[in-house]
Formats: structure tokens, sequence, C-alpha cells
């Protein structure tokens, strides 16, 4: 295991911004979270006749003039408006008032799986039917997968890096993970870090031909590690972090919600290709991400999921889970737990529908709120898991945690591609304020 001094400069969370299906402020999120409250409702963004899913998490109402005022906001597509109002709630947060960030180089790593996808098919679709000189302007400059993070950091004065990642569902846990190791390293002092992504037709589309969109005789609601399960709802919104080297954040005498303390990122087959491949490349991710904080399995309090509703990923996420948490306690599993693992595990996408790029944020947001009150979020929908179900720690309800010194939190992913992710979070150091 590696000492501190080998993992270099602590990383530290001092602001959460949100724009989701379920609030946007950390405290309405998780409230509505451990209540059972659903994200997921009609989708009105645009027509769904035809579709399986019907339901989504839609942000609505989405008012951007609140976070970002009367400036003329026609550059930015949905996409770019959900980043930029979510780093304008994170930015606040934190306390990096505009005055404050003047001197200052805060970059911006984002996880994203296809960043502003309307506005590329409807150039594209205007280009082919009325002829490129109609085509419009303001659509062409977010045909890139970065063009949300370009137009956040125009928007609020980011200096410092500014990259995009591709990574599928494990996107925004890659950003958090990326952005950590340019702190660590002494690369950047200050990153907002996390993920977006929209809801559109285009994607939904898609996903309903690949067969992913959960619907038909059993209900258009996803249910995570159910036998029933049958897909994921389609979601959007965006979801940053502020994290800051550890000694900047004590410097400017920041309030600190958690620690980013190690992470792992591993790959193996695609879901089309079977389980085992996936299963074993979380176990990898979950274990190199314990490594990489000097811990065990026995020092999780609970493990944050990115179960969907997917039958494939959810059962590989599980049997992975069990494999990195059994091994590293040793045969009976964390806490002395005999057969099943029975760390407490959740899925935030019961209640918020699969959000892509935008849902390692969620996740770790959840979890940094679980850590702060000792509450965790159940799995909506969850009745009866898959004969043989390794984690036993799955439930409906919501339920209290222990919040004892040195408790982590893990949060953890699967992308259909074939990628792993796996972050630990730290809860403040216990004789920092409540």
């Amino acid at each position: 295991m590696l000492d501190r001094a080998e993992r270099g400069r602590g990383v530290a969370v001092t602001g959460v911004g949100l724009i989701s299906p379920l609030g946007d402020r950390l405290a309405d999120f998780h409230e509505a979270a451990v209540a059972g409250r659903s994200g997921l409702k009609p989708i009105e963004l645009f027509e769904t006749a035809g579709l399986p899913c019907r339901h989504g998490g839609e942000v609505r109402p989405f008012e951007p003039e609140r976070y970002l005022g009367e400036r003329n906001l026609r550059p930015l597509d949905r996409t770019s408006r959900l980043l930029t109002s979510a780093a304008a709630r994170a930015l606040e947060d934190a306390g990096w008032s505009a005055e404050a960030r003047a001197g200052h180089e805060i970059g911006l790593v984002v996880g994203t799986t296809y960043c502003s996808l309307h506005t590329i098919a409807e150039f594209d679709r205007r280009a082919l039917k009325l002829g490129p000189n109609y085509a419009s302007p303001f659509d062409f400059a977010n045909n890139v997968i970065n063009a949300a993070a370009g137009q956040t950091a125009i928007w609020h004065g980011l200096l410092g890096v500014n990259t995009t990642l591709g990574g599928g569902e494990v996107a925004g846990l890659q950003a958090l993970a990326y952005a950590a190791d340019l702190i660590r390293t002494g690369a950047a002092d200050v990153v907002l870090a996390g993920g977006v992504e929209e809801l559109c037709l285009e994607s939904a589309l898609a996903y309903a031909r690949a067969g992913r969109l959960c619907g038909g005789a059993d209900g258009e609601r996803p249910v995570p590690f159910d036998r029933r399960r049958n897909g994921f709802a389609p979601a959007e919104g965006a979801g940053l972090l502020v994290l800051e080297a550890e000694e900047v954040a004590a410097s400017r005498g920041a309030r600190i919600l958690a620690r980013i303390a190690g992470y792992g990122s591993a790959f193996g087959a695609g879901a089309d290709r079977g389980g085992s491949s996936l299963a074993a490349a979380l176990d990898r991710a979950v274990e190199a991400a314990l490594a990489d904080a000097g811990a065990e399995a026995s020092d999780l309090l609970f493990v944050a999921t990115g179960a969907s509703g997917s039958p494939a990923l959810d059962a590989s996420e599980a049997e992975g889970l069990a494999r990195a948490l059994a091994s590293s306690a040793g045969s009976n599993g964390p806490h002395g737990a005999k057969g099943p693992v029975a760390l407490p595990v959740t899925a935030i996408k019961s209640l918020l529908g699969e959000a892509l790029g935008a849902s390692g944020a969620f996740q770790a947001a959840s979890a940094i709120a679980s850590l702060g009150d000792g509450r965790l979020a159940g799995i909506a929908g969850l009745l009866e898991t898959d004969e043989g179900f390794p984690l036993a720690g799955a439930s409906a309800a919501a339920r209290a945690i222990a919040r004892r010194p040195g408790g982590l939190a893990l949060a953890t992913g699967l992308s259909a591609d074939g990628m792993a992710s796996a972050v630990v979070l730290a809860r403040r150091d216990q004789n920092e304020s409540e």
C-alpha cells in the first residue's frame, strides 16, 4: 500500500454543483434520494411515441438564467447551459467568487458520452436538407465533444487546464480521477471535475434500437439489481465537484466536504461479449482504488454503485464488487460477513435514470452527503434479486450507516464498452468541525 508521501498531495472536495432531476443543491438532492423521491417523469423534451421507455430523468424546469444571469445565452446549447449552470453552483458552494478566482488558474475536467448530440444532429439535418449555407453558425460552434467544457471555461473565466473525457457511463468517475491526479502531481491546484449529458431524441432512439432502455410489459422504471430489470431510463444533468490541493483549501479557510482518497480503472470485454470479463475488470479497478487509498475493504462504509437496471452491467458490477471486496477483506468478506458481501450498497440511478457522463458526479455527490450525515438512500423498486446474488447489502429502504473515524465510501461504475472505474471517497477528518 502507498503511504501519504507516495500518493502525492491530498485532494479535498470543497464544493458541489448539481443540475439534476432531484434538485440543484446537494442538500435537496440528498433529502430526495433518502426519501426515495424519484426524479423520473414523463419526458417532454421530445416526442416519445414508439419508445419503450417514455419516462426519463429530465431536468424540469430548467431555467439557466437563475444561475447565469441575463447575459446572452444564445451561444450555449442545452448541454453547455447544463454544465455552465452546474459550474456556477459549484464555484458558489466552494466560495470561489469571481473576485477570488482572479489570479488563480482554476481547471475543468468534464466527462461526457455525446456532449451536444442534439445540436450536432440538427446541424447535420439542416445542412443536408437546405444546404450548408443554411446551417446555423451557432450550432457549428457546439459540434465538438469539448464544446461544453470550452463554453463553461469562457463563461466563468477558468484559465487552467481544460479537458474532456469521453467514457460512457464511467466518464464522470474518470474525470474525478484525472482531476485528482492533476492536483496530486502539482500540475493543478484547483479543478472542477464531473460530467454532463443532455436528454435528447437521438440518443434515446439509439439506445432503444440497441435494446438497452427499460419498458415493455414489466414497466418503464429502472430496477437496478432486481431480477425484473430490463434496461435503464434515459436521463440528463450536470454535476461538478470542486477539487483542491489540501494546502490550498486550508490557506483560504475553505470548508472541506470530503477527500478523494484513491481511484482505479481497468478494461474488459464489452457487455455484449459476456459478463465475466467486465466483472474481472471491476475487480481490478476496485483493488487498485483501495490500494491507492492505502485502505482495505473493511474500511468501507458503503458502495455507491453505477447499477442502472441493465441486465448485463448490473450482474457484472455485483460480481466484480463481490470478488474485489472478498479478496481484499479475506474469504469471509468485509466486516466479517459470511456468504454474500453484506456491505451496504446503493444505486442512485434507480431514482435518476442513466445520465451517462453526469452519473459519476451524481454518485460521488450522493456518497459525500451520506458520509456527512450517515444516511444512505435505498434502491428504488428493488424487490427480488437474481438467485445467487452476491451483494446482501442491497436494500430498497434507506438506512443509517456508521460514521466511524476513517470510514470510506466507494463509487463504482461499468460502461457497456468495457471500462471499469472506482473512486474512494474519505469523510473529512474527525477533528474538523461537523
